[in-house]
């Protein structure tokens, strides 16, 4: 029977306008199993779990389990864990970390001052600071959610790691199975579907040099996906490849159909179309889903660049 993600591939579904949508990510550490919803079935507490996704609803915030690559025996609790904190949105990107001996320190956190991008709760509260290292590969391996990520994403995981890269982690969770293996990269917040390992090294240099890679791109996870879409279609457009260059400054409309407005640093400004279809035909769109799916594809439809008469009014 063949997977979800080989079927995605074979159908030539675009990944633009798919990523995860999340201003920003707080990773904690958690070595050992990971089940479904890892929260809560790993061997993180299960009402630590329970309160941090009640903290995080409506912050813009989204919190993650992440362990190093390899083997993961089950050794219980670990004493000493990293944990991070990256906002995404341009113009105020950064990454926070420190390390923790009691979890329960998270639950101290302002998270709708982390969704606005303020991290001195995070230094205050955990005593942390800047993040100096090379930039966060997160490359999700969670099995129990679907087969594709651990079998595909795992692998890609371990040579990633072998390679040298510091900042390489397995994640819990990124979404779109179907685009196994799938990897975020941070501080810039873009993620990316079908990565193979000679273009997430391409990813990761690029990542440190301030540079996006387009190809492959499921969006930034600091808009909705209609301004992923229409950001990563400028980009093509004009060739813009720096990662703070662009920004989605207004969004108009609703679901099929929206104009989303995006902003260069220089100034300039375009107006993107978006229209919301379904993908036929009907895949699956986990391996573990019971029916047949149409999921929603992203489309753009047109990008205009703006007069600056215009772009003002906006």
């Amino acid at each position: 029977m063949s997977t979800c993600s080989t079927v995605s591939r074979d159908l030539d579904e675009p990944v633009a306008g798919t990523a995860p949508v999340a201003r920003t990510w707080l990773l904690l550490e958690q070595p050992g199993p990971w089940g479904a919803k890892a929260l809560t079935s790993s061997h993180l507490d299960t009402t630590l779990g329970r309160a941090l996704e009640a903290a995080v609803k409506g912050t813009d915030v989204r919190v993650a389990l992440i362990r190093r690559p390899g083997r993961h025996a089950d050794r219980g609790t670990p004493a000493v864990r990293r944990v991070y904190a990256a906002h995404t949105t341009p113009g105020n990107v950064w990454v926070r970390t420190t390390t923790l001996t009691d979890p329960h320190q998270l639950l101290g956190l302002d998270f709708a001052a982390l969704g606005r991008g303020d991290g001195r709760t995070f230094d205050a509260v955990l005593d942390g600071g800047p993040h100096t290292g090379d930039p966060l590969v997160l490359v999700c391996t969670n099995g129990k959610r679907d087969r594709c990520c651990a079998l595909l994403g795992r692998p890609l995981a371990a040579e990633l790691a072998a390679s040298g890269a510091e900042g390489v982690w397995e994640v819990t969770h990124l979404g779109g199975h179907r685009f196994s293996p799938t990897v975020l990269v941070l501080p810039h917040g873009y993620a990316y579907g079908r990565v193979r390992a000679h273009s997430a090294k391409e990813i990761l240099h690029g990542a440190r040099e301030g540079r996006i890679v387009v190809e492959g791109c499921r969006g930034n996870t600091a808009w909705e996906r209609p301004g992923q879409a229409a950001e990563l279609a400028v980009r093509s457009a004009v060739g813009e490849v720096a990662a703070q260059s662009l920004s989605v400054v207004r969004t108009d409309g609703a679901a099929p159909r929206w104009e989303v407005t995006v902003a260069h640093v220089d100034g300039r400004h375009w107006r993107v179309g978006v229209a919301q279809g379904a993908s036929a035909p009907p895949r699956p769109e986990s391996c573990g889903a019971a029916v047949l799916g149409s999921p929603a594809r992203m489309e753009v439809t047109g990008v205009r660049e703006l007069s600056v008469t215009a772009a003002l009014a906006s």
